[in-house]
């Protein structure tokens, strides 16, 4: 999802307009509502400074290919748990730094977990988008070792560089669909107050039986069985698309990041 320019000096504007610091703030807003009184957790401010410029995505500004969180997964394979393990280390760190009552990292760890898993829950990234990357380069990801060399897809000759670099950033190409896919949602929910994200207490129950990373596997799906960005690529940001992601998608996304929150403020406190 959208997490603003990642450039420093627009810091302030990505923290109004970037999708994931949005979803920050209402997730953080539910989560007041359920937590006891006295149970400290980061607020608002301390988790969006963690977004932008000093969260994941500034990490793919600063070293490309060098140490970056991949947040892809692929629904139908079974064995695609890279997000899994990424999330698990955010979770428990988090519960960690809670416990130790050191707000900072705990703020640090539950924007890097909230990003992951609004990541993961986003449609444009439960697309095959590394299969896709191997087959424009001829080469993994890992070789992106400069900006140019993750903007520009490389080729022999200068007709197979402008073929491989329009279906990167062309009509429908590879990186200007997901683009336009998260931009779009950012726009979207700018207005939104998403009160009907608030996770029900019939919800909390079950996630708290299954545990923080079976209750996002399970949204993984219910997202994915939605089709959006199939019914995107085709016909770009229709009506019914545009409410598809206003009362469905954008609201499961809030609501999965509240419940992890819960379920990490829960462990920490013996809630």
């Amino acid at each position: 999802m959208y997490a603003g320019s990642t450039l420093r000096h627009l810091k302030y504007f990505d923290a109004w307009f970037g999708a994931h610091q949005k979803i920050d703030r209402v997730a953080r807003q539910h989560l007041t509502q359920l937590l006891p009184k006295g149970r400290d957790f980061p607020n608002r401010k301390g988790i969006i400074r963690f977004e932008g410029m000093d969260g994941p995505d500034g990490i793919k500004r600063k070293t490309p290919a060098q140490d970056e969180l991949w947040h892809f997964i692929n629904p139908d394979d079974e064995s695609d748990r890279q997000i899994v393990a990424i999330l698990e280390h955010n979770y428990q760190e988090l519960v960690k730094a809670l416990k130790e009552g050191n707000q900072t990292r705990a703020a640090f760890e539950a924007a890097w977990l909230a990003h992951g898993i609004v990541d993961g829950l986003t449609p444009a990234h439960q697309y095959p988008y590394e299969k896709e990357l191997f087959r424009l380069r001829g080469e993994g990801i890992e070789t992106r070792t400069s900006p140019k060399e993750k903007l520009l897809i490389p080729g022999d000759t200068l007709p197979e560089r402008m073929s491989k670099n329009w279906q990167m950033w062309g009509d429908k190409g590879l990186i200007a669909t997901h683009l336009a896919f998260e931009w779009g949602v950012a726009v979207m929910i700018m207005p939104l107050r998403l009160h009907r994200a608030l996770p029900t207490q019939s919800e909390l129950d079950v996630a708290v039986k299954a545990g923080m990373a079976e209750t996002f596997l399970q949204s993984v799906k219910d997202v994915a069985a939605l089709k959006m960005y199939d019914q995107f690529y085709v016909s770009g940001w229709t009506p019914k698309l545009a409410k598809m992601a206003r009362r469905e998608l954008v609201p499961r996304i809030v609501n999965a990041v509240t419940i992890a929150w819960y379920l990490a403020a829960r462990e920490a406190y013996d809630i």
